[in-house]
């Protein structure tokens, strides 16, 4: 038997409650982005925000030198460019389709016109962006004080909430293909140090691979690499 899992912090303060989210999106414009495309870049401007009906997100920055990092992986029903909602400053961050997504917009102008109405709604955008807070500053310690498996773990197990589903043994398959670049952009490591670690691991019956997708089939023991 298999059963979805339970969604972890960062899934469930990315989104409004139903009766605000189904009557602030009530007119919204649909939108589609295939796998890979941009949904927007950083630095774009902050017209309005987006509910993501169908698919997957990924939210990253991009240094001067290129070089990229993973901050969340969105799932159904997260909200994504908020910030810009409420300030109406250009985009912090890039936002790109995982695998094809549907979604919903709202400009700005009609945003502000609902909250005039509804204004308990900032305080569930405050929730929000105090949750994706959390997450940069909880990335920003990992990257300084992690180790390279500890980094890994902490993205597979993130993965896992959004996209994992658990069977009677408590392993959960990552129900995506994701790609090992992904994984090392994710964690903020280089795509050899998650070859070598995937090995060890696999070795050690702690994560497998079969047609393209992940099984962590001890949790127990990421959760302790992540702790070290």
């Amino acid at each position: 038997m298999i059963k979805t899992l339970i969604p972890g912090r960062s899934v469930i303060l990315h989104s409004l409650p139903e009766n605000l989210s189904t009557r602030l999106f009530r007119d919204a414009t649909p939108r589609h982005v295939t796998a890979g495309e941009a949904l927007f870049h950083a630095g774009d401007p902050g017209d309005g925000c987006y509910r993501l009906e169908h698919g997957l997100l990924k939210v990253l920055i991009t240094s001067p030198r290129g070089e990229e990092r993973i901050l969340a992986i969105l799932g159904p029903g997260a909200i994504a460019g908020e910030l810009s909602v409420i300030d109406g400053g250009p985009r912090s961050a890039s936002v790109f389709a995982v695998k094809e997504c549907d979604l919903s917009f709202v400009r700005r102008a009609a945003f502000e016109e609902y909250a005039q109405q509804h204004p308990e709604i900032y305080r569930f955008l405050l929730d929000v962006l105090a949750a994706r807070l959390r997450e940069t500053d909880e990335a920003v310690a990992a990257a300084s004080f992690m180790t390279v498996k500890s980094r890994l773990a902490r993205a597979l197990l993130e993965l896992a909430k959004v996209l994992g589903e658990e069977n009677d043994s408590g392993q959960v398959l990552i129900r995506h293909k994701i790609k090992q670049s992904d994984l090392a952009v994710m964690a903020g490591i280089a795509r050899e140090n998650v070859n070598r670690a995937l090995s060890d691991w696999k070795r050690r019956k702690v994560v497998s691979k079969s047609k393209g997708y992940y099984c962590l089939q001890d949790i127990a023991t990421l959760k302790r690499i992540v702790d070290k």
